[in-house]
């Protein structure tokens, strides 16, 4: 049994400690270590051993796992003396700041016995894991704009999420899981990135963003993260050659149009009449030309439908297999760096008011 600790025990902090503990049977959670009094106090009250400071809960030898659930600016420095104390290493995301960073975290990896890996828990959303199937399986030919949103109406950041020196804001928060997400479903590299970052209502951070990547074969894929948006768009809207089909939110309700057959309309010479006016181009498809399909119903590896905790019990028990020998990380070092890479270049061009051509 791998006994883990918690640096952080706020929010995600506990998630980690709930998800751990009802879905996976090799790691017991025994520590926690927290700057605020408070939060020892809720790590005591479940049962968990507080350390006094960071130095303590490294130098255990009982703990084989470090769980790092602090605000973004501290991640590095705490990833760093776990490696360096021949830890197992679980950050959450965005793993750091900067490449840069990340960089020299991976250098030091290289010399310690410990894993080093980014909960990146986004890949296993039923969503997320329903369009990759669908592309996948060419359900509306080779996509060319794929849209993917996340609209919430909370207007204001919480807590440290809305200052800089925290490494706050929605690019960092939300924007990151959006990129992982598109590396993960283009399997090419990005050839240029054009952002939008507006600053609605926090006075430091970015609340909105829109973020437009091209990748190598010419698909392009339009990011947005809101936090005031009160009328949501689809969460994913997906263009592909032969259909399209969209997924209007966490639960996947949706829906696949596609061509009926891949002969073209047949051009009339007649004006069309709509309520867009007089238009043969925009004129509604004869309902015997398309078929419309149900979303598919997607399964985990063990056969079983996705749920609230399946991100965890899939990334932590790809974990204890790594721990063993027995699998690769899912979720790599090397992954987490180019994602980075994007966002900086989602920073520079937004800074710089036009795209920024790349090569990630």
């Amino acid at each position: 049994m791998l006994q883990a600790a918690i640096i952080g025990y706020g929010g995600m902090g506990k998630w980690h400690h709930e998800a751990i503990s009802g879905q996976v049977k090799d790691i017991a959670v025994t520590g926690a270590y927290d700057l605020r009094p408070e939060a020892n106090d809720e790590a005591r009250a479940k049962g968990l051993k507080v350390y006094a400071a960071a130095r303590d809960l490294f130098a255990d030898q009982d703990i084989d796992v470090v769980i790092i659930a602090t605000p973004n600016d501290s991640h590095k420095d705490y990833i760093i003396q776990g490696l360096e104390a021949g830890k197992h290493v679980v950050c959450e995301k965005p793993v750091v700041l900067s490449s840069a960073d990340l960089l020299e975290i991976m250098e030091v990896g290289k010399t310690s016995p410990g894993l080093f890996t980014i909960h990146q828990n986004r890949r296993w959303d039923r969503d997320f894991q329903t369009v990759k199937t669908i592309l996948e399986e060419g359900e509306v030919g080779k996509a060319y704009f794929i849209e993917s949103r996340v609209n919430g109406s909370s207007v204001f950041l919480h807590g440290w999420r809305d200052y800089k020196i925290n490494g706050g804001g929605m690019l960092y928060d939300w924007g990151v899981h959006l990129i992982d997400q598109a590396l993960q479903l283009i399997p090419e590299k990005v050839t240029s990135v054009t952002a939008h970052l507006f600053n609605i209502h926090s006075q430091e951070v970015d609340d909105n963003v829109k973020v437009l990547l091209t990748f190598e074969s010419g698909i392009s894929m339009l990011l947005e993260v809101a936090t005031n948006c009160f009328i949501p768009a689809p969460r994913w809207h997906v263009s592909g050659r032969d259909g399209t089909f969209v997924i209007y939110n966490w639960q996947c309700e949706g829906k696949i149009v596609k061509l009926a057959d891949s002969s073209a309309l047949k051009w009339e010479n007649d004006i069309v009449y709509t309520a867009a006016g007089p238009t043969r181009t925009m004129a509604p498809r004869p309902v015997n030309t398309t078929v419309e399909k149900p979303l598919p119903q997607i399964l985990d590896a063990r056969g079983n439908e996705y749920h609230r905790w399946s991100s965890a019990d899939i990334f932590y028990h790809n974990l204890v297999e790594a721990i063993r020998g027995e699998a690769a990380l899912l979720v790599q070092p090397e992954e987490a760096l180019r994602v980075l890479k994007v966002m900086e270049l989602a920073f520079a061009s937004a800074e710089q008011g036009h795209g920024v051509s790349c090569l990630i």
